[in-house]
């Protein structure tokens, strides 16, 4: 994708002031899933933003490849693979279309892109995921939860939303009560999220 198709997610690093969810560190619940041994492999971090996640498993050695439609995010991301000596690959890329990649991995993360889809999209993004992973690879997918109060934010999602989302050739094998930490937002630094564990057929 080009920077003029998707300007908005641009500016969101080009600002000045982070956006909420560019909190400059891996969110704790990937740093757990690395601990646990899953980030392993071939890994592709789909909506990467400045690639903290996909940088804490290039750390852990996976060979790791991160995308985003923001350029600006992804010049971040190599900028801090360079910094820290790590081995990660970014590229501008559109989530939704994640076949045009040619590459076949092991496992996908996404931290907060399920849930800026509207419903067909969100179709078009199982499709897209299904392109890259491996039959029996894992999907660990965090989005914002349906139990976080307020209306500020992206959409909320329900975890029968994310089973249907997931009802075909899939297999949910957990979603459970998580946290994303945000940079302050009304004297708020943490949002309700679910963490979703979801293995290909």
């Amino acid at each position: 994708m080009t920077e003029q198709a998707h300007p908005e997610w641009d500016a969101s690093y080009t600002a000045g002031t982070p956006a909420p969810w560019d909190i400059g560190r891996p969110q704790p619940a990937f740093v757990r899933l690395a601990d646990e041994g899953r980030l392993t492999g071939r890994v592709l971090d789909a909506g990467c933003g400045t690639g903290e996640n996909a940088l804490l498993a290039a750390s852990r050695g996976a060979d790791v490849t991160g995308i985003d439609v923001a350029p600006a995010a992804i010049a971040r991301a190599r900028a801090k693979a360079s910094e820290r000596g790590l081995t990660a690959r970014f590229e501008v890329a559109d989530a939704l279309d994640l076949g045009r990649l040619s590459l076949t991995v092991d496992t996908v993360i996404d931290s907060g892109v399920f849930h800026v889809f509207g419903d067909d999209d969100r179709a078009r993004y199982v499709a897209s995921l299904a392109a890259v992973l491996r039959p029996a690879g894992a999907c660990y997918l965090m989005c914002f939860s349906d139990q976080q109060p307020g209306t500020w934010g992206p959409r909320r999602v329900r975890a029968e939303e994310l089973r249907a989302a997931f009802s075909d050739g899939w297999a949910v094998e957990s979603i459970t009560a998580d946290t994303f930490e945000i940079n302050p937002v009304d004297g708020t630094t943490q949002v309700q999220a679910w963490l979703a564990a979801i293995r290909r057929n």
